[in-house]
């Protein structure tokens, strides 16, 4: 049965999502985990397929406005897709919805969460010193390190949902400094399709997704994602940034205290 609670809560995060390209897993996640009691595993699986829907709207809206470069989203999957089935296999080996892997899950995603907090807050300073320090930074040197980075987020977004949203951009800003913030956020979003989609797949064959709880979030982040991604051209991200790396931290430690 659909549920409004989980409709809003995919409505906001939907908008963060198309305006800034951060959300969906850094906050959904944590809280599905912390505000309506979802067992570690079913909320990240869940938030994964949600991600991967709710992103491939984002990616056509930011697609028509000819905001994504393709080729930094081949360059990041190249990376990031073997890394995820290889995640995927591991935790079906070693068990998904344990009380050890809830844990782990916990952990890790609460230090990915701080990771991401501190990224939106010195993404100013990390765009400027790349672009004083490398003036030819953001070139042909940015294909091997573009792979790398889709290898970790690979990894990363399989096992806590959280990395492919802040972690991305932030990466994608160091690496091209000259792209404009507005084709960074829609390639990052255009990259996260493939990438949560496999590994929420993968969770799916785990056993640790909840369609219904899918559905109500879908039926507000949809809606949220085309009215942010339309207006990321127009709204300035750095107040969102601010208030939105204070919430990821009392999240995080939370989180952290849970684990």
């Amino acid at each position: 049965m659909i549920q409004f609670p989980f409709i809003l809560s995919g409505l906001l995060v939907g908008i963060l999502v198309g305006l800034t390209g951060v959300g969906g897993g850094s906050l959904m996640t944590p809280l599905l985990m912390l505000v309506f009691g979802i067992q570690p595993a079913t909320a990240v699986g869940t938030d994964l397929l949600y991600a991967s829907v709710t992103k491939t709207v984002g990616t056509g809206v930011h697609g028509f406005n000819h905001n994504i470069d393709w080729n930094i989203v081949k360059r990041l999957a190249l990376g990031s897709v073997p890394t995820t089935i290889i995640t995927m296999i591991a935790l079906s080996h070693f068990g998904a919805t344990g009380k050890v892997m809830n844990t782990l899950i916990s952990l890790v995603l609460g230090v990915a969460i701080i990771i991401t907090a501190i990224s939106l807050l010195l993404k100013g300073q990390i765009l400027r010193f790349a672009t004083k320090r490398y003036p030819d930074f953001g070139t042909t040197s940015s294909a091997a390190l573009t792979i790398m980075t889709g290898a970790v987020l690979g990894v990363l977004v399989s096992i806590s949902s959280v990395g492919a949203g802040a972690l991305g951009t932030t990466a994608l800003m160091f690496l091209y400094p000259r792209l404009t913030t507005a084709k960074i956020i829609g390639s990052d979003i255009a990259h996260a399709v493939p990438l949560t989609l496999i590994a929420g797949i993968g969770h799916w064959w785990l056993g640790s997704i909840n369609f219904t709880l899918l559905t109500s979030l879908l039926c507000g982040s949809i809606p949220g994602i085309i009215v942010g991604s339309f207006s990321s051209r127009f709204i300035p991200d750095t107040i969102i940034r601010q208030i939105l790396a204070v919430v990821l931290i009392l999240v995080a430690v939370r989180l952290l205290y849970r684990g």
